[in-house]
């Protein structure tokens, strides 16, 4: 079935949607972290595509919250209950968090895959959503679509071809 309406997730960007028909959808999920909230009750659902984990190395200036695993889940949090979602409701699934180059001596600086998932999961303790799915780590990229009637996430990459969450 294809979606009524297909809304795509830019790098640094985050979407939320009520329409039933909707299909969220982002590429390029390298180190990046795509983390992806649903109401089953509401059908509300919402995708992040997360850079960075936080905010505090941002440079002086207009901050793109979407681009923060620390400021960017909050928002979307916030955007889907003024939708009708209920927090206690939502559920998680992440994708990407990939380590899409080898350095030598792996300080931690540059593991920017691994910290951008655990800051999403830090977050999303705080607010006691459970990840009820995740397909993170490794090194290769994903495309991830969530679609909005049932929830599903589909994960597509050159490596491991179509994975359903």
């Amino acid at each position: 079935m294809i979606p009524a309406l297909c809304l795509k997730v830019g790098m640094a960007d985050l979407k939320v949607t009520s329409n039933k028909d909707a299909v969220l959808k982002t590429t390029g999920l390298g180190s990046c972290v795509g983390v992806t909230l649903y109401d089953p009750d509401s059908q509300i659902a919402g995708m992040a595509h997360i850079m960075l984990p936080h905010s505090d190395i941002a440079r002086s200036g207009q901050v793109n919250i979407a681009k923060y695993a620390d400021t960017a889940l909050p928002e979307m949090i916030r955007l889907m209950t003024l939708q009708g979602a209920v927090v206690s409701r939502m559920k998680a699934k992440l994708a990407g968090g990939a380590q899409m180059f080898s350095f030598l001596g792996q300080n931690d600086t540059m593991r920017i895959g691994p910290r951008n998932v655990d800051s999403c999961k830090d977050v999303l303790k705080r607010y006691s959503i459970p990840i009820v799915a995740e397909d993170t780590g490794g090194n290769f990229g994903r495309t991830i679509e969530l679609y909005n009637t049932t929830g599903v996430l589909l994960i597509r990459s050159v490596q491991n071809g179509i994975k359903e969450l």
